[in-house]
């Protein structure tokens, strides 16, 4: 049992969960919780950390429901090796105020831009996100597009990290399944998807035709820009069509998590109506 936040490994993690470049640098990521441990694939897990007091309750509850979910929870923690830590420690580690007691280290993912294409499977849909900043839009973008059956997101070098803390949260255990690339320059892509014969659509405060009016039926890809600046004229530019959400009131746009939902779930629509 680890029970000195002094401790090596404890610093590590703290630092991962802070530190956007180590964590980079070990090619690593961290989840919390009962179910973000559940969810995670068994071949990416690197570490695992459980508190004294979450365990004690695992094992109670494990012999009280023989073969119950606690009893799976537990025989999982076996297959990882994992680590026991007193709740002071944990606390420490954790990057949540009211901590479930598990943590897990896990090994990044790669894919690629056929991985986010979706390999042909199916017919892509990929959010193409641009400079994005809050940690909470980037995760519900991510569980909302597994939601509605995207294939993909792309997204600028300077979108938030994936991998931060809260973006991992707020995916929900989706970040296990939706295949992701960062890129230096969306414009090259842009002219890739354009080769592929994808139709882009950027979300833009310039556009005069409602979304629901276009055929989101065939490869499609959306823009989503910065939620203070929006898309880059560039970027904008480069898309095949600008479409327009309709505002009631004084609402000039929505927020950008919102508006990239409301496309997504219109091309859902249009797509289970085939």
């Amino acid at each position: 049992m680890i029970s000195s936040t002094s401790n090596g490994k404890v610093k590590q993690v703290v630092a991962w969960q802070t530190k956007a470049k180590e964590r980079k640098k070990d090619g690593i990521f961290i989840v919390e919780g009962v179910r973000m441990f559940e969810e995670a694939p068994l071949d990416w897990v690197s570490q695992v950390y459980v508190s004294s007091k979450c365990l004690a309750n695992l094992q109670q509850s494990g012999k009280e429901s023989g073969a119950g979910r606690e009893a799976a929870i537990l025989y999982r923690l076996e297959e990882t090796s994992y680590e026991e830590v007193t709740d002071e420690v944990f606390a420490k580690m954790s990057d949540t105020q009211t901590p479930q007691g598990i943590l897990c280290v896990l090994r990044r993912p790669s894919y690629t831009l056929e991985d986010v294409m979706g390999h042909g499977e199916k017919t892509p849909l990929v959010m193409i996100l641009e400079d994005l900043q809050d940690p909470g839009n980037l995760g519900t973008i991510i569980r909302t597009g597994e939601g509605a059956g995207i294939s993909g997101v792309i997204m600028s070098k300077d979108t938030v990290d994936i991998f931060n803390p809260k973006v991992i949260r707020a995916t929900m255990g989706s970040i296990y399944r939706m295949p992701f690339i960062y890129v230096e320059d969306l414009l090259p892509i842009l002219d890739t998807l354009l080769i592929e014969e994808m139709q882009t659509y950027a979300a833009h405060l310039k556009g005069d035709v409602y979304y629901d009016t276009f055929d989101f039926t065939k490869p499609t890809a959306f823009l989503i820009g910065n939620e203070g600046n929006g898309l880059k004229k560039e970027t904008a530019d480069k898309a095949g069509s600008y479409l327009k959400i309709p505002m009631e009131g004084k609402v000039e746009s929505l927020n950008a998590a919102i508006a990239a939902s409301l496309l997504m779930y219109e091309a859902h629509r249009q797509r289970m109506k085939r």
